[in-house]
């Protein structure tokens, strides 16, 4: 009940995701596109605890650059089940290799805890107050030590254990089964056990509960970095419309590793008082820059950049000589717009940490065309 009991899951209930159940994979079907929520209410993903978590990891791949249309989370069929799993996803991402496994996400339910609690004898639940007094019936196996002592001897501890820890409709079957016959089947470790009603007796009582114990569950998410790394590359990948020659690296800026470069027009020495104020205004913000001040045109030096995916360059020209300003372009769309020196830093700050897109950048400032190249 409390894995459908889990207020984040409302924020990611509307993404839309590629899944591919395991009915689909059965029948042969293709996956198909399904909002979170109506996967969770339908069955398809165990519960809203799981579905979160398949969200939050969808979010994640895609703000890393991974493409929406090359993913897809595929269900774990029954024969690959893990033992300790009720549900598992696995984020696949589409690359030249096929279909690539990258993160697995396994709702283990409380497999973990309540198997080293059964070989520790260490309760590992936790205790949760009532918000009010509950009042329930109780049903309990209780076992006569001396009778299953004298019969079964050896086998008399664990005879005894599995009694004490009998769930309420097995202490009831038990029950049944010694008013109708007189004896009782207990079958555990592969061995049948005969028990008579001199054995083991079923105690029925109501008891006042403030507190009850619960064993958290654990939703055991598993990222591959190296393959998700290799994923978001080779999805990153494109080449210059009309010019196949160049190639360039569409990482978003959050994960770029260079996210902005500083391009002198020239090599006149008037620039560089300029570069360097720019260069103390990115580390001011935190903003990881390069110089490229190397002989070429500005167009090879954009293409350079272009190539390792850097997402920002900053234009030093003659016109910052007069008006302060330089030209900032954008990698994907090679827009530019042309911005104060001190105001550049934090548009590409800002960027950079999510907090705004380019498109709301050219709302406040107009395109620029292009530099002189001497003057």
């Amino acid at each position: 009940k409390k894995k459908n009991d889990f207020p984040k899951f409302d924020k990611i209930a509307n993404l839309l995701i590629n899944l591919y159940s395991a009915c689909d994979q059965m029948d042969g079907k293709p996956m198909k596109e399904v909002p979170l929520g109506e996967a969770v209410s339908t069955g398809m993903i165990a519960n809203k605890t799981l579905g979160y978590y398949i969200g939050r990891i969808f979010q994640f791949l895609v703000k890393m650059g991974v493409a929406k249309d090359k993913l897809r989370f595929r269900q774990h069929m029954g024969n690959e089940m893990a033992h300790y799993a009720c549900d598992c996803w696995d984020a696949e991402c589409r690359t030249s290799y096929g279909w690539v496994e990258c993160v697995g996400c396994a709702d283990r339910s409380c497999f973990d805890l309540t198997r080293h609690s059964q070989t520790t004898k260490v309760d590992l639940s936790a205790k949760v107050d009532l918000p009010e007094p509950r009042v329930v019936d109780c049903v309990e196996a209780v076992p006569d030590k001396a009778a299953i002592g004298k019969q079964f001897r050896k086998e008399a501890k664990p005879i005894m254990e599995k009694l004490v820890n009998m769930t309420p409709e097995d202490a009831t079957d038990l029950e049944e089964r010694l008013k109708e016959a007189g004896t009782y089947e207990l079958l555990f470790n592969d061995q049948k056990y005969i028990l008579t009603s001199d054995m083991v007796t079923v105690k029925r009582y109501t008891k006042t509960l403030h507190v009850i114990d619960v064993v958290p569950g654990v939703i055991e998410p598993s990222f591959g970095i190296g393959r998700i790394l290799y994923a978001i590359l080779e999805h990153n990948f494109n080449v210059r419309k009309g010019d196949e020659q160049r190639n360039w690296l569409s990482l978003p800026p959050i994960v770029a590793p260079i996210s902005c470069s500083v391009l002198p027009l020239s090599g006149d020495q008037r620039f560089d008082q300029f570069v360097e104020t720019i260069v103390a205004g990115l580390k001011s913000y935190s903003v990881s820059h390069r110089v490229d001040d190397s002989s070429g045109s500005i167009g090879r030096r954009y293409a350079r950049t272009d190539e390792i995916g850097i997402p920002f360059g900053i234009t030093v020209d003659f016109d910052t000589l007069i008006s302060n300003t330089v030209t900032l372009r954008e990698r994907n769309s090679m827009q530019q717009i042309r911005a104060k020196i001190d105001e550049v830093p934090h548009i590409v700050q800002s960027i950079v940490c999510g907090i705004s897109l380019w498109k709301d950048v050219l709302e406040k400032y107009p395109l620029f065309t292009g530099q002189e190249s001497t003057r």
